[in-house]
C-alpha cells in the first residue's frame, strides 16, 4: 500500500508541506546568547568640559542608557535632558547627533561635550 505522499513523489511532483512557525524562529541558544551577552564597550571621548568629574561620569552613563533605550537622536537627547532636570534641577539642554554646530552660554560648572562612539552629546545648564 502506498501512501498519498509516496504517490505524489513517484509522479515527480514534490509532496506539499506546510511551513511551521518553528521554521521561522531563532533557535533558543541563539536567542539566549544574544540577550545575555553584554553590549560592546562604548568609546567615550570628552571633547570639552566645564563640569566636575563625577557629574561628567553621570552624564556619560545616562547617555549610554539613553542610547540603549532609544534609536532616534531626538529621543536620546530628550531622555538625557529629562534625567538631568530631574536629578539636578532645571533647566538643562541637550543636543545629540553626528553633525551639528553650536555656540552656547552656560552656568559655570554645568557644561560637557563628549562623543559616545560616533555620536556627539552636548549637555549644558542655562536659564
Amino acid at each position: 500500500m502506498a501512501s498519498e505522499e509516496a504517490k505524489r513523489s513517484s509522479n515527480g511532483a514534490p509532496p506539499m508541506m506546510k511551513p511551521t512557525t518553528d521554521d521561522r524562529k531563532l533557535s533558543p541558544a541563539v536567542t539566549a546568547e544574544s540577550t545575555t551577552s553584554p553590549p560592546p564597550p562604548k568609546n567615550v571621548i570628552i571633547k570639552s568640559a566645564d563640569m566636575k568629574d563625577e557629574l561628567q561620569k553621570e552624564a556619560v552613563n545616562i547617555a549610554i542608557s539613553a542610547f540603549e533605550k532609544n534609536s532616534v537622536e531626538k529621543d536620546v537627547a530628550e531622555n538625557i535632558k529629562r534625567e538631568f532636570d530631574k536629578r539636578h534641577g532645571p533647566t538643562w539642554h541637550c543636543i545629540v547627533g553626528r553633525n551639528f554646530g553650536s555656540y552656547v552660554t552656560h552656568e559655570t560648572n554645568h557644561f560637557v561635550y563628549f562623543y559616545l562612539d560616533q555620536k556627539a552629546v552636548l549637555l549644558f545648564k542655562s536659564g
